[in-house]
């Protein structure tokens, strides 16, 4: 259960005024770890994004510890038994040990110092390790023996850790995603398709979160499969999925150095029309620019033949910039069953090009005489097309003299 200066401590921060707070809580007669994501990242050498710390102190406790030496806290919305605790500059979040479990976000907070019962609300094995600031690591439910045999469960029983809280389900697959190497437990798989209806009541944009954070890991295709199979995501309803597509693109992300897209990754998945990307859209909640690129995507005019002529490439480049482009020819590629040995010099490319900038503003109609704004606008529009029907090639002052006679066209109207 304990492992004595079983981790390097600096795999999960080597800032000092981080590790400050550890000493402050000693002193003041508490026990501080990290927990969850920090340890369970540094334990599978992967790198640590989040610091999430454990105390045994009540948050209370820990607000006065932190007032006598100097330090500012700040509450963290509703959480009742979590403080925020601001050092260096950071924000850490630092939970007090409560007894009492959170079932579908109501609170009944009654703080404890039992180390081991905090750990067993927490939700699978490999997320309940602790280690304080000497390396030692308190592990209550073998999660270090299941992140090393990539074994992926729940603790105690499935459905009940789910019934607290259903977006569980999707937790589960997510880590499964990530740090799974055997076939998928068995027990917690029957408890998320027992559990299915749960779903319903979760917010969409938390399903969306926790959707997307499985579509960006390296094993999604396997990862979704499983979840399509066992009618997990038959809440989204969009279209049969399009599971070695997207398996292959990732690949070549992986081969081309791209770095995983939601929205690139999305698009691959369902291949939708205009229609159902706008379904897709409504249904997750995308932003608006996400549902831009996504309807973008489903207009691509631009494949390896278009984009391999200097010009289109140019004009592609300017209208709609790098990373449409570059989405267009690795997707194509995922869609293909034959590899095009020109996609690596093709990509090459494009990363290079210098994109066209367009040489006339605002003012420059306006030192003209022009001082409508709709007439400044549609001047730059028709503008900035005559100079890319030029093939960019006009100048300056071949364009103002272009103004002058769209500003006298204008002025005839």
């Amino acid at each position: 259960m304990i492992r004595d200066h079983y981790i390097d401590i600096h795999s999960i921060t080597d800032d000092k005024n981080v590790l400050k707070i550890f000493k402050i809580i000693r002193e003041y007669g508490g026990v501080a770890r990290f927990v969850g994501g920090a340890v369970r990242n540094a334990l599978a050498g992967q790198k640590v994004t989040n610091l999430d710390l454990s105390t045994d102190l009540s948050p209370d406790e820990l607000a006065e510890a932190c007032e006598d030496a100097g330090i500012q806290t700040i509450p963290i919305g509703l959480k009742l038994d979590t403080l925020g605790v601001i050092i260096g500059h950071k924000l850490l979040i630092i939970s007090s040990l409560n007894e009492n479990l959170c079932i579908n976000g109501h609170n009944n907070i009654e703080f404890t110092d039992n180390w081991e019962k905090d750990a067993s609300k927490r939700d699978l094995t490999i997320n309940a390790v602790y280690a304080d600031d000497e390396g030692n690591v308190f592990d209550y439910y073998n999660g270090i023996d299941d992140l090393e045999k990539g074994i992926i469960r729940f603790i105690g029983d499935p459905q009940q850790k789910i019934r607290e809280d259903y977006i569980r389900i999707f937790r589960f697959f997510r880590f499964y995603s990530l740090f799974g190497k055997k076939n998928i437990d068995k027990k917690s798989l029957m408890a998320c398709k027992n559990n299915i209806d749960g779903l319903k009541n979760i917010p969409i944009e938390t399903i969306r979160d926790e959707f997307f954070k499985i579509l960006l890991t390296p094993n999604a295709a396997k990862t979704l499969k499983i979840m399509f199979e066992n009618n997990i995501l038959n809440i989204f309803s969009f279209a049969s999925p399009h599971l070695k597509e997207l398996h292959k693109l990732i690949l070549l992300e992986q081969k081309h150095n791209f770095n995983p897209e939601v929205v690139r990754r999305l698009f691959v998945l369902f291949q939708p029309n205009k229609n159902l990307a706008k379904h897709i859209a409504a249904k997750l909640k995308l932003t608006n620019k996400q549902k831009e690129k996504l309807t973008l995507l489903t207009q691509n005019t631009y494949n390896f033949k278009n984009l391999s002529q200097n010009l289109i490439q140019k004009k592609a480049l300017y209208c709609h910039g790098k990373d449409f482009c570059l989405n267009c020819l690795i997707i194509e590629e995922a869609f293909k069953k034959d590899c095009n040995p020109l996609l690596e010099n093709l990509i090459s490319s494009v990363r290079k090009i210098k994109i066209p900038v367009f040489p006339i503003n605002g003012k420059d109609i306006i030192s003209m005489g022009v001082g409508n704004n709709a007439h400044i606008g549609l001047i730059l529009q028709k503008l900035e097309k005559i100079w890319i029907n030029s093939n960019f090639s006009m100048t300056y002052h071949q364009l103002l003299k272009e103004a002058q006679k769209l500003k006298q066209l204008i002025k005839n109207l």
